[in-house]
């Protein structure tokens, strides 16, 4: 007997050992870098509402297991308490990997080195080894022991899927609005594999879709409107050796125009030949751009006295001449985060249109930066609802994992405007934004809300981005460009 419980102890001992030096670890290592911790915390999508006080609560239910491992007395109760702990952090990187908007970082220490996917598997192992050394201990009540342990996951997954479960409502359940959808309004008519979702769109023409590449961010793909042709070029700057960080290429038949808002250059070239010179350099910084005509382009900027967001107008010619505004967007909060959105050019009516990313509002804008409508989109947020997470050591600021996201993308044609919201209405299914994108149109020639229609997944892959040409809508999911067409009788 006594050889044959040696080892069940012996094991029982090694994997109490193994849990208090990781919990030990991770616990020191999130209250050295409290400050980091609890950023981190307030960015996740399941926790920011809670950042403060799990910040401290969790190494320091850590810190208290690995003190219940070290006393024999105790150590039945810090297994189990580890196996809960793990199983706990096991199904939040799950859902997190699986289900939620983006993916945050709430480790610190060699564990922050890991991927998910591998942080995921060593959580795993750990859960097992927890159950193992319960069973080892008492192997005369494996019964009981098992219905335990089926308790405590239970508890464990039922806690954050709960946690999910409310932010998920909050994020995107509106009650206050009731969308209209009307039947068969798109068609889809073609689908191409891109292989890869870097791909974004750069401009569109009569019979042509232009497609940048964020990963090779000189590469020209341009396929005709029914997929059947497709080519690669590589765009020649006439200034490679500038320190580029985030090019874009916009395309407007038969220009094209390259930049980077990081380094305060412009170059602008022919499609017939893929080739761009300098028209500006040195002369403005912005954070997106959007060609107007041919020597004109609007912006996105940042004033270089508050930091906060403000539109522009870049004349291009022998003498480059920038007119700014910051009265267009309103501040609410910070006039960073809360006036971000999406800037578009419509040629129907000749004019910009902006949205912003987290409250119910649009701005049609002229060509010598005069707001001249402004609209509301039918969700009833106004105030945008945010939290924004500092770290006071580098004053570095982020968006917290509780910013309420009102409209995600947009497109415009003729006098429409399609705005793709990632909040269900009254009486809309709580499943559906699981298989499809929710699309709104607007009326930008008296601001009225049309109609909603939805646009589903392509073989799982959700919506990206979207344009409309010639009655076609356009869309990037996942690896796929999609082209649906848009009836008439809905769209005139």
């Amino acid at each position: 007997m006594i050889r044959t419980k040696v080892p069940y102890h012996l094991t029982v001992k090694v994997i109490s050992f193994l849990f208090i030096v990781l919990f030990v670890y991770a616990a020191t290592s999130k209250l050295l870098d409290y400050e980091t911790f609890t950023l981190q915390l307030a960015q996740s999508p399941l926790l920011s509402a809670y950042a403060g006080i799990i910040a401290w609560s969790v190494p320091g239910l850590e810190i208290l297991i690995a003190v219940f491992l070290v006393l024999p007395r105790f150590r039945k109760i810090g297994l189990y308490a580890s196996f809960f702990l793990m199983v706990l952090f096991t199904t939040y990187i799950y859902i997190i990997l699986n289900y939620a908007d983006f993916v945050p970082c709430s480790c610190g220490g060699v564990l922050e080195e890991m991927t998910w996917g591998q942080h995921l598997l060593f959580n795993f192992v750990f859960i097992l080894m927890a159950a193992g050394a319960i069973l080892l201990d008492k192997p005369k009540n494996l019964k009981t022991i098992w219905l335990l342990l089926c308790l405590l996951s239970l508890i464990s997954i039922g806690t954050v899927t709960l946690l999910f479960s409310f932010s998920e409502n909050k994020m995107h359940r509106n009650n206050a609005f009731q969308r209209r959808y009307i039947p068969h309004p798109i068609k889809k008519i073609n689908s191409y594999d891109l292989k890869y979702s870097s791909y974004y769109f750069a401009g569109i023409g009569k019979d042509k879709v232009y497609l940048g590449n964020t990963t090779a961010p000189l590469l020209m793909t341009v396929i005709d409107s029914d997929f059947t042709d497709t080519t690669t070029t590589m765009i020649q700057l006439d200034q490679m050796e500038l320190p580029y960080r985030a090019v874009k290429v916009r395309v407007v038949p038969p220009k094209f125009y390259v930049a980077d808002g990081t380094v305060p250059v412009l170059l602008k070239g022919a499609i017939k030949d893929w080739k761009a010179t300098t028209s500006m350099h040195g002369n403005y910084y912005f954070n997106s751009y959007q060609p107007t005509d041919s020597n004109h382009i609007a912006v996105r900027s940042s004033s270089s006295s508050t930091g906060e967001n403000i539109l522009g107008l870049i004349e291009l010619g022998n003498s480059i001449q920038g007119t700014f505004s910051d009265t267009i967007l309103e501040k609410q909060i910070d006039g960073i985060f809360d006036t971000d959105g999406l800037l578009v050019y419509n040629p129907a009516i000749k004019k910009l249109v902006y949205i912003y990313y987290y409250r119910n509002e649009y701005i049609i804008i002229d060509k010598t930066l005069r707001v001249t409508e402004t609209g509301k989109t039918i969700d009833t947020v106004s105030k945008a609802q945010m939290h924004i997470a500092q770290n006071q050591t580098n004053d570095l600021k982020k968006l917290g994992g509780n910013t309420l996201l009102i409209n995600r993308t947009i497109a415009t044609t003729g006098n429409l405007l399609f705005v793709e919201s990632p909040r269900l209405g009254k009486l809309e299914p709580e499943d559906m934004l699981d298989e499809a994108a929710v699309i709104d149109v607007y009326d930008l020639k008296d601001q009225s809300y049309r109609f909603s229609f939805y646009l589903y997944d392509h073989r799982h892959s959700k919506l990206r981005e979207f344009t409309i040409k010639n009655n076609i809508l356009y869309a990037l999911q996942g690896n796929y460009i999609i082209a649906y067409k848009l009836e008439k009788k809905h769209f005139e």
